[in-house]
């Protein structure tokens, strides 16, 4: 009797938790889609901007568009490898690969094309189990999914900006493409 009410009840689980775990991978293949995306429109927006151009700030107190570019950057290493891999932070003040410093259009743009496809490769991998484990985001209680979500926001917010200084600066800002 009791083998019985034990398959039972691993039989009853897994019909629960299978459409579940399907449901947590096709979210991972559509995030990496809209990711992988994401990469390629801000690039092409990276490399139209004139490199002259990438210091240019809409006010003062503005990231410029070279910083809005490395911030994406190093959201993205945060966002991924600390938050939902757990390893430690890079520290913002003494970080020197994904900061401008005194890098050029072309470093910039090699800089975010790796960190992208480092991001692409952790989240192939990411185990999906973990997607409903929750943490401090701000002071807010997020899920690992949320996290992936926050940070799609992040870069489109971001890159948004970097549209605007294109045409702040009569640049005409490449088309953009659907599924960003």
């Amino acid at each position: 009797m009791q083998k019985l009410i034990t398959v039972t009840v691993l039989l009853v689980s897994s019909v629960f938790a299978a459409p579940l775990l399907a449901q947590q991978d096709v979210f991972i293949k559509e995030y990496l889609e809209r990711l992988e995306k994401s990469k390629e429109y801000l690039i092409l927006v990276a490399e139209t901007m004139p490199e002259d151009k990438y210091t240019f700030k809409a006010t003062p107190e503005s990231m410029s568009f070279a910083e809005n570019l490395m911030h994406i950057a190093w959201a993205m290493d945060w966002h991924s490898q600390s938050l939902m891999g757990e390893r430690k932070a890079r520290d913002w003040n003494t970080d020197t690969e994904l900061k401008v410093a005194t890098k050029s259009k072309k470093e910039m743009i090699a800089a975010v094309a790796k960190n992208f496809d480092k991001t692409l490769e952790f989240i192939s991998k990411f185990d999906v189990n973990k997607l409903e484990q929750r943490l401090d985001y701000f002071g807010a209680n997020r899920t690992k999914r949320q996290i992936l979500l926050l940070l799609a926001d992040h870069i489109t917010h971001h890159r948004g900006q970097m549209l605007v200084y294109m045409r702040l600066n009569k640049l005409k800002p490449p088309r953009y493409v659907l599924y960003q």
